[in-house]
């Protein structure tokens, strides 16, 4: 069905100016739901609402939901994407890519503004004058760092006003873990060039002070200053230590980043290797949300100037594996945040940065196989998840076991429908079964169908499970327990047509009252439920989201392992059938006999193939020459 643009968006589209700016796309209900920049705000407003627009299925499906547009001129490009970066931080528009912050890493904060500038440990970074250190993968890697920094560089951890008249020093000066310049044991410039140093050591510009105390350390031993020299001995041993997580990159790399980007299904992970005086000094994990049917390039886009608009520092090189959009305005951007010191964004394609790539790739890869791990098995995230489903979808009950239901079919032939089943908002995969589909074999594919009889054969098991409950002995573990439980949520993929059809069939076996249904959209993750027009939106960035992703994720990968499995026997059957002098027993003993492997088969020898019960040396020729 052709989209037809409003009358009113129409007359919004025509009064557009030529200018830049940023759009913002509302809804009937005045919620912004988009936020773009544009350089001419004419032409790229209208393009999302031109007949052949080549557009993805998410903003497809946004432009059916845009009841008004308001606009913002600014002056320049840069600005624009200035202030688009502000407003989707303020008002996280439903169908932006947003960069999800759910947990803050800790950092080491200097609080060079001070004249005595302390260091501590921090999850928020201010623009207040300090200087940030990190991020750290878990708090204990700080408070670890920290106490062997301060054997290094003894700094202030008290709250007295500096003046350097104090009568007496506190238990820390005198295990030699600060040097007191409360009492003027060192001024004020001392001081801060301690702190100085400090700072090159964090930021992986640590060899200059290696230098220095080398000289120091060996001037002191020739003089026989040993108590000095062993001190110094410790400091240098203490810079080592913090310095041997820096891993040496390459002496030609000054500052730089390294972003990659992971994707499965709707999830999308963006990591950052932090380079430093060409040392790797750091890393950092982000996850996004709407990232689905974005291109990486728009993903990337849109993550570095969300990225960047809070960093504390601005590298001169920010190195990715492909190229994004407005690749100049970015730069310009960030050039103007480094203050106006250029800023390049490169794609190499060989040589140690297309390394570095890669490795930010592995990382990345490994980071989104871990998030879902520790989702999987974090229970209170599954609590929250079930409990937030059954308000948004107004369960008399939270979901605790959920079935969802998925059709697989290729041009209609080896039709599968599959059941999975999730409990507690975790995997029961002892519980997973197929239906391969029968009834629409030979009229061609139809979901609806085959959605019908897989749901009428999983309600006629339960009808029987009843009827026998009274025979099943006392203990006994019965096979069809998995069909004797209705689900506290029936969950089918689809929308409005595969909903029906359930609800027909729950009507047919009388469970209308007793088992809720919904079904979800494939590509935009509504939710539709009977009686209700209008779709359930559940949060973006809730748990519940994430947990009907998963569900309808593990149903779409289970049929289609189950079709793949099915549409390789039919068609294993169908090369031994048309062997001459193979029939129904000698195919199922061959099968039997490989694992059912048609490969197998293929690749045995003909002795091999005559120790099958029935297969003479003249067959076992004949399968070899065929196969």
């Amino acid at each position: 069905m052709t989209f037809q643009t409003p009358d009113h968006i129409e007359n919004i589209l025509a009064s557009l100016p030529l200018k830049p700016g940023v759009y913002l796309m509302k809804d009937n209900h005045g919620k912004i739901i988009y936020i773009g920049k544009a350089k001419k705000l004419k032409n790229r407003v209208r393009s999302y609402f031109t007949p052949n627009a080549n557009l993805e299925p998410k903003k497809l499906h946004m432009r059916t939901l845009i009841a008004d547009i308001d606009v913002i001129i600014t002056e320049t490009e840069v600005q624009a994407l200035i202030l688009e970066e502000n407003l989707i931080k303020q008002h996280k528009p439903r169908f932006n890519v947003l960069m999800k912050d759910d947990k803050r890493y800790p950092y080491i904060k200097v609080t060079w503004q001070d004249p005595f500038p302390k260091v501590e440990t921090t999850r928020r970074i201010l623009k207040d004058g300090s200087r940030y250190f990190g991020p750290y993968a878990a708090m204990w890697a700080v408070q670890n760092t920290l106490r062997v920094l301060r054997k290094a560089f003894p700094y202030l951890t008290c709250d007295r006003v500096i003046t350097g008249k104090d009568e007496r020093a506190c238990l820390f000066a005198d295990i030699g873990l600060c040097n007191a310049p409360c009492i003027g044991r060192v001024n004020q410039i001392e001081y801060r060039t301690m702190i100085s140093e400090l700072m090159d050591v964090l930021g992986g510009k640590s060899e200059g002070v290696i230098a220095r105390i080398t000289v120091q350390m060996n001037a002191a031993a020739e003089a026989l200053q040993f108590e000095r020299a062993a001190a110094l001995r410790d400091q240098l041993r203490a810079i080592e230590y913090i310095t041997q997580r820096h891993r040496a990159v390459s002496p030609k790399m000054t500052d730089h980043d390294v972003l990659a980007i992971a994707r499965e299904n709707g999830d999308a992970i963006v990591q950052i290797l932090f380079i430093r005086n060409g040392k790797l000094i750091g890393s950092d994990t982000r996850r996004l949300d709407n990232a689905e049917d974005e291109t990486n390039e728009s993903i990337l886009s849109q993550f570095i100037t969300q990225f960047y608009s809070e960093a504390e520092e601005i590298p001169r090189e920010v190195i990715l594996p492909n190229e994004v959009e407005e690749t100049r305005i970015i730069e310009r951007w960030l050039s103007d945040k480094r203050n106006s010191s250029k800023v390049e964004i490169t794609v190499p394609q060989r040589g140690n940065k297309a390394d570095l790539v890669k490795m930010a790739q592995e990382n990345a890869d490994e980071a989104l196989r871990m998030m879902k791990a520790q989702w999987e098995a974090d229970t209170t995230k599954h609590e929250q998840a079930l409990a937030e489903l059954q308000n948004e979808l107004k369960l008399p009950k939270p979901p605790n076991r959920i079935e969802c239901y998925d059709i697989s079919t290729t041009q209609g032939t080896a039709i599968v429908a599959s059941r999975v089943v999730f409990v507690q908002g975790a995997p029961a995969k002892g519980e997973y079964r197929r239906f391969n589909i029968r009834s629409v074999e030979h009229d061609g594919p139809d979901d609806y169908q085959s959605m019908r009889e897989a749901l009428t054969r999983r309600f006629n098991r339960y009808v029987l499970t009843q009827d026998e409950q009274a025979t099943i002995a006392p203990g006994r573990t019965d096979r069809d327990e998995t069909w004797r439980l209705l689900p506290d949520l029936l969950l089918i993929d689809g929308g409005k047509g595969q909903l029906n059809i359930a609800i027909e069939v729950l009507q047919a076996f009388g469970l209308t009252d007793r088992v809720p249904v919904a079904s979800l959209a494939k590509q935009f993750e509504e939710i539709y439920l009977p009686g209700q027009s209008a779709p359930v939106i559940l949060p973006r960035r809730g748990q519940s989201l994430y947990l009907v992703q998963r569900i309808r994720d593990e149903a779409h990968r289970f049929a289609i392992t189950s079709h793949r499995n099915r549409r390789d026997k039919q068609t294993m059957i169908s090369l031994l059938d048309n062997i001459p002098g193979v029939g129904p027993k000698k195919r199922k003993a061959l099968l039997s006999a490989f694992d059912n492997s048609i490969d197998r088969i293929r690749h045995a020898t003909v002795q091999d193939l005559m120790q099958v019960r029935g297969i003479n040396a003249k067959l076992a020729e004949t399968i070899k020459a065929v196969l």
